[in-house]
């Protein structure tokens, strides 16, 4: 679909007065989780988590969403703690509800900054869900079995080899449809202005561990701060980057294809750091791109597929205020994973030592009031 604004209402204050009108309208009328409170001297309406997960020992950063789909109500989320200066850090795994599983937490990790989810990697005779994390001060990446959280990695892979800049932080998965083979796509806290990301071939070799075969190099960035946020949509075959500051890079996942850039967005309208991106799929190409506005407390929302004459074109359809403190990753999913979360979930860090879980169909009423009350659609 296109979304065209009546009056360039995506000037910032504008927007943002309609979408705070959008929430209470849809608090007063849908029943959204809502709730008001005092943000610089007026009136903010912000949703409200359904669930807020138990704390880990020193900073969340990054979720990622495991489903289980012999039986989804069993899912988990998985979150890095960063471990602090000393890189004391972890993949700390919960329930729906928030609670803490002690026993497939995972610590000891040297410094870890995002997560990913892919599922059945072709390991030794059968197939294997995995999550696969950065480890900033080993300049490895490290890969866990899913549920069970067991290392497969050996150690890690390295990543960045010959290179003087490393310090690996952001990381996506890439499962081709066609192959199933499975791709890590690596970034780094500082890295030149072409090639700041890596690619990975992931395989598993005949003793059960896990490997990476360089594969790509590619990747635009604009020398501002840092790329750390990274989402790939493997239906579609792209993949997104936050170039912090400047904006959200897109490009083509496959490591065969083209390494030239298809749009840059999300330029304007973001209070300081483009962080966090999650894609929710309503079917194999239409649903939502969601970036976090880290300093403004808030998620932008952007249509997955494009314009109608141009799918390269993520025009905002509205931006959703949450209670999250600084947040930088997200993750969501669109499966209904229980009786409460019917059409999903969407989880987000937050800088008090948590993940919030919220309910998609409250982030959803925010998104129909603003394209039908707001937009036109052609």
């Amino acid at each position: 679909m296109m979304i065209k604004t009546h009056t360039r209402i995506y000037l910032f204050a504008g927007w943002i007065l309609l979408i705070i009108t959008s929430l209470m309208s849809c608090g007063k009328s849908n029943g959204a989780n809502i709730t008001e409170e005092k943000v610089s001297d007026s009136i903010s309406t912000r949703l409200k988590p359904t669930y807020v997960t138990d704390t880990v020992k020193h900073d969340t950063d990054d979720p990622a969403i495991w489903i289980n789909q012999e039986a989804p109500s069993k899912s988990l989320i998985i979150g890095t703690d960063k471990g602090g200066e000393a890189g004391d850090g972890g993949l700390f795994v919960f329930d729906l509800k928030g609670n803490l599983d002690t026993i497939k937490t995972v610590t000891g990790i040297q410094r870890p900054n995002n997560v990913d989810i892919a599922y059945g990697l072709e390991y030794v005779g059968n197939e294997l869900d995995i999550a696969v994390t950065t480890e900033r001060y080993t300049n490895k990446i490290r890969v866990f079995s899913l549920p069970e959280m067991k290392p497969i990695d050996k150690g890690g892979i390295p990543v960045f080899e010959g290179d003087t800049l490393k310090d690996p932080m952001g990381i996506a998965l890439y499962t081709n449809p066609e192959t199933k083979e499975i791709y890590a796509i690596v970034g780094r806290k500082s890295g030149p202005k072409n090639d700041y990301l890596w690619q990975y071939k992931l395989s598993v070799n005949d003793s059960g561990v896990v490997k990476g075969k360089l594969v790509r190099k590619f990747g635009q960035f604009s020398g501002v701060k840092e790329i750390e946020a990274i989402a790939v949509d493997n239906e579609l075959g792209f993949v997104y980057y936050s170039d912090e500051n400047v904006g959200v890079r897109k490009y083509y996942a496959h490591p065969d294809s083209s390494n030239t850039e298809l749009a840059l967005f999300a330029t304007e309208g973001i209070k300081d750091d483009h962080e966090g991106i999650s894609i929710y799929k309503k079917g194999d190409k239409t649903g939502y791109l969601i970036l976090s506005d880290q300093q403004a407390g808030r998620f932008i929302v952007f249509p997955r597929e494009g314009t109608l004459s141009d799918p390269h074109n993520h025009k905002k359809i509205c931006a959703i205020p949450t209670m999250n403190l600084e947040s930088d990753g997200n993750e969501v999913t669109s499966v209904a994973v229980n009786e409460e979360f019917q059409n999903g979930f969407f989880v987000a860090m937050s800088d008090d030592k948590t993940f919030q879980i919220y309910d998609w169909k409250d982030f959803q009423k925010v998104i129909d009031l603003a394209i039908n009350e707001n937009t036109e659609v052609q």
